[in-house]
């Protein structure tokens, strides 16, 4: 189809690759484009991008829509971006980048971080984790892996590139300077900080206290304006590199989380959405400001000041269906596609023969912060083939979900049901199925389910500029399919579960020592 009466630039910057679309102003994706990139993981913990390498992912791709036919440079209404945050940009004074992007998955500034605010209570010092829960509904991690642990990295560790830089910026904020010129950032792009001030009616600033507690030089951070509002105008340098026309509204970006809410459709208080991505949450609005310091979960700024999304992250979920295909199953003499291993998990019996996959690649955030985690197939044996393997993949995540949903339920007062859901790993029927097995409650998937935060993000740029209003986004997403659990699945996964969620108390002292 074409868009008829003006489009929205979506930009969705993920964690292993870049989605580029066009969105007409009544919210049908006309267009897409996608780019992948390499995230340089270090034996010491890092894990980094480019920045320049986004940039070239929005000039390619751009240039693909509107070679399609389905839009035009002219009939351009607005630009909105999202994706991927708590990942630090170090800009200099000119916005050039002086060094690469540290992402969320970075944790170089655990030991920085817990010598600045950690302690023995939860992770942190029980006298510092009072005003940062007061004042912003959560706190920085003692891990290192988010801004703060960022920052300290580069002060300490990386001074040549410390001293080159005049602000830190999230990779949405530093995309809206690309696009329009401008520094700043709001209280949603910032929320893994936690330095600004969350509480309702309060104004809007960082917390001086906060800033000094956790280390952070205060002439670096960004300036702040207000989540929801336009960040300024596509400027003529960017358009003449993307081959747009200059002028359009450009809104402040906003976390995957926030574009996912409203891709959902799910957008009254406590309607639940959850993904299945390269990481995976479960959200929904919440009328109120609440903090869960033990499972790492919050209510953060949400679209607007006064307006709250619960906030919480597996750290990974699809891409260990990726881990298996690519780093497992591929070479001589099977390259496969993720269709044919999902086909050969399709063959597997639930269950998986009663093989158990812990998805904890990367340690975990939530609804345990513990980074010495890591993965593990249990219950392997002679009789095991591919596709239980595949097939244990699949549920543990499954099951790590559900263990992170019942807590969601207890910080949300009330049972989360029915649950939306999108992103990549949404796509699969098989894997949405299992999830609604596994979860025992009815999964509603919605269109387009890869591409949907496109869509959310293009609805968030619509309301920022009074376009659209937030009770007209359901209307606008509706659920495409639902999956209703299969009582025969959920007996063999229900003592499966119940075994799964033993293991991280039983083995969380041998992956500390084994990662000393």
């Amino acid at each position: 189809m074409r868009a008829a009466e003006g489009w929205v630039l979506a930009i969705d910057l993920g964690t292993t690759g870049l989605k580029v679309g066009a969105v007409a102003t009544s919210g049908e994706i006309v267009a897409t484009a996608h780019t992948e990139f390499v995230t340089t993981l270090t034996p010491d913990g890092g894990a980094e991008q480019d920045p320049d390498e986004w940039w070239a992912g929005i000039r390619a791709g751009v240039a693909e829509l509107l070679a399609s036919g389905a839009v035009d440079a002219a009939g351009l209404t607005a630009v909105g971006i999202t994706g991927q945050y708590a990942s630090t940009v170090p800009v200099d004074s000119a916005g050039r980048p002086v060094g690469p992007c540290l992402t969320w998955a970075d944790d170089r500034g655990g030991r920085l971080a817990r010598s600045t605010y950690g302690g023995i209570a939860a992770g942190y010092k029980p006298t510092a984790i009072v005003p940062w829960l007061r004042y912003t509904g959560g706190a920085p991690s003692p891990g290192g892996a988010d801004p703060s642990g960022h920052a300290l990295y580069l002060k300490h560790e990386r001074p040549e590139i410390y001293a080159l830089t005049a602000t830190l910026l999230e990779p949405l904020d530093y995309l809206g300077l690309r696009f329009t010129g401008r520094v700043a950032a709001t209280p949603a792009s910032m929320v893994a900080s936690w330095l600004t001030d969350n509480r309702k009616g309060a104004a809007l600033r960082y917390v001086p206290s906060l800033v000094q507690a956790a280390g952070r030089d205060a002439a670096k951070l960004p300036r702040l304006i207000p989540s929801g509002s336009v960040l300024g105008s596509l400027s003529t340098e960017a358009a003449a590199d993307l081959g747009l026309a200059a002028g359009a509204p450009v809104v402040t970006g906003v976390p995957d989380l926030h574009s996912a809410y409203l891709a959902s459709g799910a957008v009254e208080d406590f309607a639940t959405h959850f993904t299945i991505s390269t990481t995976s949450w479960v959200s929904c609005a919440l009328p109120f400001k609440k903090t869960d310091v033990l499972h790492q979960i919050a209510s953060i700024p949400g679209l607007h000041p006064g307006h709250y999304l619960m906030i919480n992250n597996h750290e990974t979920a699809g891409v260990c269906l990726q881990w298996l295909k690519d780093g497992v199953l591929s070479g001589e003499p099977w390259s496969p596609s993720y269709e044919e291993i999902l086909g050969v998990a399709g063959e597997a019996e639930p269950g998986s023969g009663g093989v158990i996959f812990t998805p904890w690649l990367k340690g975990e955030r939530s609804p345990v912060d513990d980074r010495t985690l890591r993965a593990a197939f249990l219950g392997v044996s002679l009789h095991t083939d591919r596709g239980d393997l595949v097939r244990a993949v699949l549920e543990g995540v499954a099951y790590n979900m559900r263990w992170l949903v019942e807590v969601a339920d207890g910080f949300a007062g009330r049972r989360l049901d029915p649950l939306r859901v999108l992103g990549g790993g949404a796509q699969s029927d098989l894997w949405c199925q299992i999830h609604a097995d596994i979860l025992g409650r009815p999964v509603e998937r919605v269109a387009d389910p890869a591409y949907a935060q496109l869509r959310g993000v293009a609805l968030y740029a619509l309301i920022a500029l009074g376009r659209l209003r937030l009770a007209d986004v359901p209307a606008l997403t509706p659920a495409a399919q639902t999956f209703s659990p299969d009582p025969a699945a959920q007996a063999v996964y229900a003592p499966m579960y119940d075994e799964f969620t033993k293991v991280y108390g039983r083995l969380k002292g041998m992956y500390r020592r084994l990662g000393a």
